[in-house]
């Protein structure tokens, strides 16, 4: 424990609580401010044209004087995507494990920002002392080796981060978790435990790891042709399970996508990846010299990507590789609820052109995260006196105290926070209420912030009824239309099946734009408003869609 009596601990998610990625948690001990993952979450549907999203850090900017590190559990997005864009506002030292950094420090390269000494490697055995607290590491497995939870001491018990975890009796070498150590943190007191939600509402044990290698080698053993395997870039555990059953089965490897080349080479070298064969890697230009039955294919990406690409290559478009009669296509990278219809389609197509498809119906996706028996196994090894289930939906949240409740915690002993909602411990007890800003802050290009909640709202309503520009030129002090009206139309009908519905609405705005100008005041918002309200009325009740209605009036 602290040697020093802390008088208030607050605990803050600022993301990652009613949502799945943007995982950001603030422990505040006393004056201290400790922050632990800085995730980035992919858009939702109704999130037009956005890229990422990433939590609202107003409140920490405004602290950023309190803030003593960044603690990072592992390497994934949901965890270390935001990170460029909060050490722009905020320069505190970040801490994590060797692969986590190197992946980090690689983001910080793509953004141009300098690290100079701002990234610290840390150990499982390492121990970090602060002025108010002591912080302590172990090992979780994951899908990415490394992956930490984090324990920060305090004079009043120890606050448990999990870190993104399941528990797997066959995990090797950088996969192990310190199960011992886990024991040891619950046997010496924790004061509250933030565990993972992901999988909550999943009974039983999450499947082993091994499972899912003997169902890729199986694969890689049957199949007749070209054996092609698409998963996240960062999913090193399921990457590593292909080279080996390439390795088995003699095939060569060509690794293909965006992100790939980048963690591929930190991972390699780190010694994160390992390879029997200095020759089992190939260019992706080089799979023509070889048979079929002698190539696997790895095909990566973020979040859609594999997806998508696997579309184009279904459809004979890709650039590249494109899937035909024979191949064996192994789909491990299992889409966010947004884009499981995306997944339905892109099956369909793969069995169209010819391929043999085993997706997660089979035993070729394991989770990463733990379900209710590990959630369990987790509550029982560090016996919080508080639970606080983060990293999920709402339902995944709920679930999760659930399964608390039937380990023996009661209703109030389990907080379920929403963004920017503070639970605190004072005197003895612990209580939640007050809030600090939070949010969503939309990335889409270069732009951070500038798109809200205006900006979507048209973006919808272009998308569901398209757009109507008007473009008329007048002149007032002869009280004369110059030329229009001329109307521009796009998505809303097909211009040349809809002439007299558009020649229609040219009479409406013809003769709104001679009354505007007949007048001995001209009212330039009046006259565009009066245009958008008779064409709205208009188009209505000719097609029943409302465009978005853009008046341009130009004056000679």
């Amino acid at each position: 424990m602290s040697q020093i009596k802390n008088e208030i601990i607050k605990i803050i998610p600022m993301g990652g609580v009613g949502e799945c990625g943007k995982n950001m948690y603030v422990i505040e001990v006393d004056s201290e401010i400790f922050i632990i993952d800085a995730g980035l979450m992919f858009p939702e549907n109704e999130m037009l044209g956005i890229d990422i999203v990433i939590p609202d850090i107003t409140w920490l900017e405004e602290n950023k004087e309190r803030i003593k590190a960044i603690f990072l559990t592992h390497g994934h997005e949901d965890a270390i995507g935001a990170l460029p864009y909060v050490l722009r506002k905020i320069k505190a030292p970040v801490y994590g494990s060797k692969l986590t950094i190197a992946l980090a420090k690689e983001k910080m390269r793509e953004h141009n920002i300098k690290t100079d000494g701002l990234f610290h490697t840390i150990k499982s055995n390492s121990r970090l002392k602060f002025n108010s607290v002591i912080v302590s590491f172990f090992h979780t497995t994951h899908s990415i080796p490394d992956s930490l939870g984090i324990c920060i001491h305090t004079s009043e018990g120890k606050i448990v981060h999990t870190g993104d975890f399941k528990f797997d009796q066959a995990a090797k070498g950088f996969y192990r978790s310190e199960i011992g150590k886990m024991a040891n943190i619950g046997d010496s007191g924790v004061l509250c435990l933030l565990s993972d939600s992901t999988e909550a509402e999943h009974p039983g044990f999450a499947t082993s790891e091994s499972v899912t290698a003997q169902e890729i080698s199986d694969a890689f053993h049957t199949a007749q042709g070209r054996v092609i395997i698409s998963c996240f870039a960062s999913n090193f555990i399921r990457i590593q399970q292909a080279l080996d059953a390439a390795y088995e089965n003699n095939r060569k490897v060509a690794v293909v996508g965006k992100s790939i080349e980048r963690s591929f080479e930190i991972a390699l070298k780190l010694g994160y990846l390992s390879i029997d064969d200095p020759d089992l890697i190939i260019p992706v230009q080089k799979i023509n010299q070889y048979t079929d039955n002698e190539i696997a294919i790895i095909f990566t990406g973020l979040m859609g990507e594999p997806i998508e690409a696997l579309q184009k290559m279904a459809s004979q478009n890709h650039k590249q590789i494109n899937v035909k009669k024979g191949d064996t296509v192994l789909i491990t990278a299992t889409p966010t609820p947004a884009l499981e219809t995306s997944l339905f389609k892109t099956v369909d197509m793969l069995y169209r052109a010819g391929a043999v498809v085993l997706s997660s119906n089979r035993k070729a996706y394991v989770s990463g995260h733990g379900s209710q028996e590990d959630l369990k196994l987790m509550l029982n090894l560090m016996k919080p006196k508080y639970f606080i289930p983060i990293q999920g939906e709402y339902r995944m949240l709920f679930s999760h105290a659930k399964v608390a409740q039937q380990v023996g915690l009661s209703r109030d002993q389990i907080f379920i926070p929403s963004k920017g909602e503070v639970v605190e411990y004072k005197d003895g007890e612990m209580t939640a209420g007050s809030r600090v800003q939070s949010g969503n802050v939309l990335i889409d290009g270069i732009g951070v912030g500038d798109v809200g909640n205006i900006v979507l709202r048209d973006r919808k309503l272009l998308s569901q009824d398209g757009i109507f520009i008007i473009v008329v030129t007048v002149n007032k002090k002869y009280k004369k239309i110059v030329s229009g009206p001329e109307i521009i139309s796009r998505g809303f009908v097909y211009v040349r099946e809809s002439e007299q519905l558009l020649e229609e609405a040219e009479k409406i705005v013809h003769s709104i734009a001679e009354e505007a100008i007949s007048g001995n005041s001209f009212d330039w918002s009046s006259f565009k408003q009066d245009i958008r309200d008779r064409l709205n009325h208009f188009l209505y009740e000719k097609t029943k869609r409302r465009p978005m209605i853009l008046p341009i009036i130009m004056e000679v």
